[in-house]
């Protein structure tokens, strides 16, 4: 049976009803109060804005944001590169300025005697849309380690870490 959360703003009254089925986990009901919770407030604040032109921009902003982090969650980097580069290209970044900066950036870090993941998608940030659709092998795999021991069946959980003496 589907379960319902709803979270309403007392500033505005505006409420948002989440239906669906939830996990059991205590934990995970109250992630879902306070996102509910969250979002609420966010769609209060946009809505009270009022300066048609700035609302409009606040609500592409809280979008922006929700689709990378839906991708980060998905693992999905090629997208989260996509719409970071977007984002930037709106706010008036070249490509040549980005590469520059990773450039930079590496420099600094090189000299630091550390390096800068390829997580702008390689050596020199590639143009948009060129990104592949598939993330290379591998990195989607985020699993902890405990979690590939062949002697663990699926559906039980890891060994828990020993606890000092209280």
């Amino acid at each position: 049976m589907a379960q319902q959360y709803i979270a309403t703003d007392p500033r505005t009254g505006l409420e948002v009803q989440v239906t669906g089925e939830f996990p059991g986990e205590p934990d995970d009901r109250v992630r879902i109060a306070r996102t509910t919770n969250l979002f609420t407030r966010l769609m209060a604040t946009i809505l009270s804005t009022e300066n048609d032109t700035e609302r409009r921009e606040r609500f592409k902003a809280v979008e922006t944001q929700l689709e990378v982090a839906d991708a980060l969650v998905r693992g999905d980097m090629p997208e989260v590169q996509r719409l970071f580069r977007e984002t930037l290209h709106h706010a008036g970044v070249t490509d040549d300025q980005l590469a520059e900066l990773e450039r930079q950036l590496r420099d600094q870090l090189a000299a630091a005697g550390t390096e800068l993941p390829d997580i702008f998608g390689g050596p020199i940030i590639p143009p948009l849309g060129s990104l592949d659709a598939e993330p290379p092998a591998g990195a989607n795999d985020d699993r902890p380690a405990e979690l590939d021991d062949p002697d663990r069946t699926e559906g039980t959980p890891p060994p828990e870490e020993p606890r000092p003496p209280a």
